[in-house]
């Protein structure tokens, strides 16, 4: 009788589940999550430990569809340790190529749950930045996402052209900058930092030209990040 294959997904979580759980480490674990002010349980992989790992669950299976991508990033999300989010994120940027726009729901559902700064950034800078730029409709979902109520939205589309560089949209970037320039939370302002300071090692110019004319509406943390290479 001949065996039938597992499905991709379902081997991709067995091994993973299987090589994370080997290799636990409570003490560092109990120290993990104290410093992500204990939001989240964690195995104790260090993030060496944690790409190597990752790299053994990976070897010898074929490259994954959409749905692959879809339900290995649900279910890792579904678990309760971070390191299974941090390699869906991982596993998620490597493969943009894959996905059609309809894959934009999906990463929403992950920057909205168990939501901190170090699952969004990923998922925002490298997976929905790609997305973005593969299917160009998505840019009004951006538009959308720059006015949400939901913060992680927000930080999502000021950061999505991060690693743009020349093919940046100048005046999107300084649009939605000067759309939560008064927004009083922190993850924010620094976002706002951020997307000006990496933009000024492309149009140093431009960047400066922005600050002084907004520099009334800027809170004084998104200034300082926008000049630290000016």
């Amino acid at each position: 009788m001949t065996e039938v294959a597992r499905p991709l997904a379902d081997e991709v979580l067995a091994r993973l589940t299987r090589l994370f759980d080997h290799a636990r480490d409570p003490a560092r674990a109990a120290e993990q999550s104290a410093y992500m002010r204990d939001q989240f349980p964690f195995l104790g992989l260090s993030a060496a430990t944690q790409r190597a790992l990752a790299r053994s669950a990976l070897t010898g299976l074929s490259r994954p569809a959409e749905d692959d991508l879809r339900t290995v990033a649900l279910a890792c999300w579904d678990r309760p340790e971070r390191e299974y989010q941090s390699f869906a994120c991982d596993w998620l940027r490597t493969h943009v190529a894959v996905p059609g726009p309809g894959f934009l729901e999906t990463v929403r559902a992950l920057i909205t749950t168990k939501s901190w700064w170090d699952t969004v950034d990923p998922l925002a800078t490298r997976v929905v930045g790609g997305l973005v730029k593969r299917h160009p409709r998505l840019i009004t979902r951006m538009d959308a996402w720059s006015a949400d109520d939901n913060l992680w939205l927000v930080r999502t589309a000021l950061l999505h052209q991060l690693h743009y560089g020349p093919e940046t949209d100048t005046e999107r970037l300084f649009r939605y900058c000067t759309r939560q320039a008064g927004h009083r939370d922190f993850f924010i302002r620094k976002a706002i930092g951020w997307a000006l300071r990496q933009y000024a090692r492309t149009d140093p110019e431009a960047v400066r030209r922005y600050v002084a004319r907004h520099r009334g509406e800027l809170s004084p943390l998104s200034v300082r990040e926008a000049g630290k290479h000016l």
